[in-house]
């Protein structure tokens, strides 16, 4: 059950050649009620805000293994949750932005179960992983450093980038000073050509990072750098995290709410 947009269509190709059953429901504006959008072979069906509950509950009664996959917006995601939280249906929260304390105070209070990560790409999220070990080991190591941050996304990508955030934190920890506003996020497609070098064919999609390093006497330099070009990458990640979240609703899991981390070290990837 996923938004009819690009990132929706590209999760429900991915799990219809994994053999998941799509739930034939969407969510969308007033503007976008009542229309039915093709996937798959699938009629998806959007319903406006107002029927948000109703249909939920209703899809969930007649679905009961069902889980929400959310690839909405920022302004959505503390909503989407809550709604979620309430009729009780397990989500996948792929949406980055909105108040992420209170995304999940909501999934923890009302014992649902969740995955919620801003980054769904299992190589990322492995990079992701191996910072956070060597943050946690080497504390301080790039004490001093001076840090400049790149991203660069589609153009209606409208927040900063949730990986950037993360990868951020464990420099940080590494020593290094450095606040969210100076990362410098490039969404006009003319620098992301020239500058950043995105496929021109790309540009309605991709996610080009870049973090660089200098020590104060800027004789060394470190440079880490990872580029998403397309959607798959990301779609096949949450088809595992989807099953993932499936068996441990089946297994009565006492743990309630997961990230990718969490996914990768179950060690069952597709």
């Amino acid at each position: 059950m996923v938004v009819p947009e690009k990132w929706g269509k590209a999760v429900m190709n991915a799990a219809d050649s994994a053999g998941l059953l799509i739930v034939p429901v969407s969510f969308g504006s007033t503007e976008e009620a009542g229309q039915t959008v093709e996937v798959c072979g699938k009629e998806i069906l959007v319903h406006g805000p107002s029927d948000k509950e109703s249909v939920l509950a209703s899809v969930f009664d007649e679905h009961p293994n069902m889980i929400v996959v959310d690839y909405t917006a920022p302004a959505a995601v503390n909503d989407n949750a809550e709604l979620y939280s309430k009729v009780g249906v397990p989500f996948v929260m792929g949406t980055t932005g909105g108040d992420r304390d209170r995304l999940y105070k909501t999934a923890e209070s009302s014992k649902v179960y969740a995955v919620i990560s801003p980054q769904m790409g299992k190589q990322v999220v492995a990079f992701l992983a191996a910072m956070e070990i060597m943050a946690e080991q080497f504390p301080e190591a790039f004490s001093g450093y001076s840090l400049q941050v790149l991203e660069s996304h589609q153009a209606g990508k409208l927040d900063t980038s949730g990986t950037a955030k993360a990868v951020i934190s464990c420099f940080r920890k590494l020593g290094v000073s450095f606040d969210m506003d100076q990362i410098q996020m490039i969404r006009d497609p003319k620098q992301q050509i020239e500058m950043v070098g995105v496929p021109e064919e790309h540009l309605p999609g991709h996610a080009f990072y870049m973090y660089h390093l200098t020590s104060p006497d800027q004789t060394v330099s470190f440079e880490f750098q990872h580029n998403v070009c397309g959607r798959s990458i990301y779609a096949e990640g949450t088809v595992d995290t989807v099953l993932f979240l499936s068996k441990k609703v089946q297994s009565k899991a006492d743990k309630r709410i997961y990230n990718m981390i969490d996914v990768l070290r179950e060690g069952n990837m597709r």
